[in-house]
């Protein structure tokens, strides 16, 4: 896999964090040229400081602004003169009932899950068909299923999935690739960073990340994906699960999913 990837210029949205993070670790030590984008200055003076290399370009961007994403392509292009792979990883959460719900936080989860991609993937587009490249985005079990307490979020995936589905098709004639992967319950950062029903970041993580996949376990299996051209990937078996049983056996899939997300009629959040 790594004589793929060897200079290649992918592009990874959210690279400070999590899978986004294992994706530029793990593709640098492959021999690519990696663009990174994030909010934080810090997160990325520190992975610049991880990886001093000439083979690593880092900007900060809010993928939500339009604008913003157009400086970060333009800047990539500028500086390796091509784009091969664009991963749309950037993303938040949300943890709250929508009877509780400021609708602001829906469109927050918007304009980062679904326009952040879709922003990016215009500005870089010109030069993955001219490379015949890849788009790619992450997307989540809430892209197939709609899960409670995250309206917002699985809004965002099912959005995402069908504007890349349609993609898919539009660009089969440029033999651009397109691919959405559902990594499932990943240990990352995601949870963390969590929005609540007033568009604050939760003070807990409900979840137990040591139990979960590792961020480099998800992104070695991403990127095999993209090597394979795979259309889309689901990660866990509880993922795997899911799926099956919301599209052969939808009413089941609803009580099992009621039942793992509400406790005494409360969401668990």
């Amino acid at each position: 896999m790594n004589e793929y990837y060897k200079d290649k210029v992918v592009v990874i949205t959210g690279g400070t964090d999590g899978i986004g993070r294992a994706l530029v670790d793990i593709l640098l030590g492959f021999g690519a040229k990696v663009a990174t984008c994030g909010r934080s200055h810090d997160k990325l003076y520190a992975l610049q400081a991880t990886h001093p290399s000439s083979f690593l370009h880092t900007l900060v961007a809010d993928v939500s602004i339009e604008t913003e994403c157009q400086r970060f392509i333009d800047s990539t292009i500028e500086v390796f003169g091509a784009i091969d792979i664009l991963i749309n990883n950037a993303g938040i959460s949300m943890r709250g009932l929508f009877k509780d719900l400021e609708v602001s936080v829906i469109r927050k989860l918007m304009d980062v899950n679904f326009y952040g991609s879709v922003y990016c993937t215009k500005f870089a587009l010109p030069a993955l068909i001219k490379n015949k490249g890849t788009i790619v985005g992450i997307s989540s079990i809430a892209g197939y299923r709609g899960l409670p307490g995250r309206t917002g979020y699985s809004s965002s995936k099912f959005a995402l999935q069908g504007f890349l589905e349609c993609l898919m098709t539009e660009l089969k004639d440029d033999n651009v690739h397109v691919m959405w992967v559902s990594p499932g319950f990943t240990a990352s950062s995601i949870r963390d960073n969590a929005l609540n029903d007033k568009g604050e970041k939760q003070k807990e993580n409900p979840m137990d990340e040591g139990k979960m996949m590792t961020a480099a376990e998800a992104a070695l299996r991403i990127l095999k994906a993209i090597k394979n051209k795979k259309r889309t990937i689901v990660m866990t078996t509880t993922g795997k699960e899911t799926v099956f049983l919301n599209k052969f056996f939808p009413s089941l899939a609803d009580r099992l999913v009621h039942k793992f997300y509400f406790k005494n009629k409360e969401l668990i959040k």
